[in-house]
């Protein structure tokens, strides 16, 4: 019986590392979607982005006279200027996922200027994840 146990507990003690371990690898995966666009913003690499976003992806925020602006995707990644690095520092600060959709939370930092809060919504399709919605806000620096 005592063996039996040991046994038992050795088998759920290495399945919930297993199980942990497939978490940690999508979480990574997750992790390097965002900073494709991190770097690809930061650096003036509009393909990274590209890599990073769905093809119809938009961007949404509220404007300071309160209104829904709307930007698409393909719009916003036009105005990245291939080699013009701009002074961006990125750090993720939450990614969440069930299966094959997740939440994440970047912060973007422009010194002496804002500082700004982005929220995405991934889907994993076709092998990668994808970014197919971005929220965001700032806030002076």
């Amino acid at each position: 019986m005592r063996t039996t146990l040991i046994l038992l507990l050795v088998f759920l003690q290495y399945n919930s590392f297993a199980q942990g371990d497939t978490s940690l690898s999508e979480i990574e995966k997750i992790n390097r979607t965002i900073f494709l666009y991190i770097d690809g913003t930061a650096n003036g690499e509009p393909e990274k982005v590209k890599q990073a976003f769905h093809p119809d992806f938009n961007l949404y925020s509220v404007t300071e006279q309160d209104s829904l602006q709307v930007w698409r995707g393909e719009d916003y990644i036009s105005k990245i200027k291939i080699g013009e690095k701009s002074k961006r520092i990125g750090r993720v600060i939450s990614i969440d996922f069930e299966h094959n959709t997740a939440i994440a939370k970047a912060e973007i930092v422009i010194p002496n200027f804002r500082i700004f809060t982005d929220y995405f919504l991934l889907l994993k399709y076709k092998g990668s994840w994808k970014i197919i919605h971005k929220s965001y806000t700032y806030r002076d620096f």
